[in-house]
């Protein structure tokens, strides 16, 4: 596969946009993360407090993304991005406006979910304009919009210093209107039928064990890239006494690894199989997590965030390589159950992370949990493969990598008898 034979496969401008609608609404959606020691210093808020107060978009994500997932399906993708980039206005005017208490935040932090939701449109708009064999590195570059983290991180702390976060609010608002414009320019849907799937479509796949397995997976990844993302500002002021413009700084440090790998991660699983990279994405992030768990010096737990949300990003990439490969005519339903699943993992880190450090006195002690939850799903992974070689579609066992090229021959002979 070459990048020209990619470019012919499906309908560049769709993916452009699909790619930048889910930027900017990334964002958005962490907002509250970045300015989340502002808010706190402003409101007085503990530790609790700020976890929970960034988890709430998170949350709110992974409620409203089925429910966007199922009317792409139903209107199209183009017409369903459009309206959720006109709903994403909303809650920025709120806080520019009118946000002065904490349950005005929690009211704002509910409506920017919307913005969250965009992973159930964008995927599956830029997904249907591919062929399985260039699912991997079209989900890829289309889930790279998660790099709209580093603009939150990098500028928000900035602006809210120099404006204070009321203006950041305002201030977030001319990109998503900018987006907004070229969105309705660049977007098409795919020359394929729309299917409306009923409430029977999402009982058959509950059924499946599978869809509670990537669910869970990708809890893991895509909740612990986004669930850190949204807390590593008020972590490295809490933790390490920085100032919020410079925890901002180091923070986006730790975000543009795990985005600019989301792509790789997809590129890579399309060669070698979602399954073997995933295998590893989940062993290294638990030992990585195990040593920051100790809290060392800033040097050593910034080069460990940078490693762990790298990984974290190509194990996005690999998951979605894998998602089309069992669920091929499921991908819409599927993107929207998986992805919410993931902003539900989002939505816990961050509050386990404030809330044992209010109780037991130490961030070291959620970042630990975390690492055991990875190991968890490193040995869980390990123990499936042998179980989805014998019962996935072959194309879909070739295409995960879930055997090496040795036992083919044997896989194969074995399935014809």
């Amino acid at each position: 596969m070459t990048l020209s034979d990619f470019r012919k496969a499906g309908h560049w401008p769709t993916l452009l946009a699909a790619f930048l609608y889910f930027d900017i609404s990334f964002m958005v959606w962490v907002l509250l993360g970045p300015l989340g020691p502002f808010l706190g210093e402003s409101l007085h808020l503990s530790a609790t407090q700020k976890g929970f107060l960034v988890s709430v978009p998170l949350l709110a994500g992974a409620f409203f993304r089925p429910l966007l997932g199922a009317l792409a399906d139903t209107i199209g993708g183009r017409r369903t991005g459009l309206l959720g980039l006109c709903i994403t206005l909303i809650p920025l005017a709120l806080g520019f406006t009118v946000a002065s208490s904490l349950q005005h935040l929690y009211l704002m932090g509910i409506l920017l979910g919307v913005a969250g939701a965009s992973f159930a449109v964008a995927l599956p708009l830029a997904s249907r304009w591919y062929p399985p064999e260039y699912q991997g590195l079209a989900m890829g570059i289309a889930g790279a919009g998660n790099s709209g983290t580093v603009l939150a991180t990098l500028f928000m702390p900035r602006i809210a210093a120099a404006y204070g976060w009321e203006r950041a609010f305002g201030i977030a608002m001319a990109p998503v209107a900018i987006v907004l414009v070229l969105f309705f320019i660049l977007a098409k849907d795919a020359p394929v039928p729309l299917r409306r799937n009923r409430w029977a479509d999402y009982v058959a796949l509950f059924r499946e064990s599978d869809t509670a397995w990537f669910c869970g997976f990708y809890a893991v990844t895509f909740g612990g890239f986004v669930g850190l993302a949204s807390f590593l500002t008020v972590f490295f002021v809490d933790q390490y006494h920085l100032s919020k413009v410079s925890a901002g700084d180091f923070t986006t440090l730790t975000v543009i690894a795990g985005s600019a790998l989301r792509p790789i991660g997809g590129w890579v699983a399309d060669r070698t199989g979602g399954y073997k990279v995933l295998l590893g994405v989940y062993l290294a992030v638990a030992t990585a997590a195990g040593l920051l768990a100790t809290l060392p010096k800033l040097s050593a737990a910034t080069g460990l965030l940078i490693l762990i949300m790298g990984l974290l990003g190509i194990g996005n990439g690999a998951i979605f390589q894998m998602v089309p490969q069992r669920f091929a005519r499921q991908v819409g339903i599927m993107t929207g159950l998986v992805g919410a699943a993931g902003g539900i993992g989002g939505f816990f880190l961050p509050s386990l992370l404030g809330g044992l450090r209010d109780v037991t006195g130490s961030y070291g002690t959620g970042i630990a949990v975390f690492a055991c939850l990875t190991a968890g799903a490193f040995a869980s992974l390990l123990l499936l493969g042998p179980v989805w070689m014998r019962f996935w579609p072959s194309t879909a066992v070739d295409r995960a990598g879930l055997f090496s090229w040795k036992d083919r021959a044997t896989v194969r002979t074995v399935s014809s008898v």
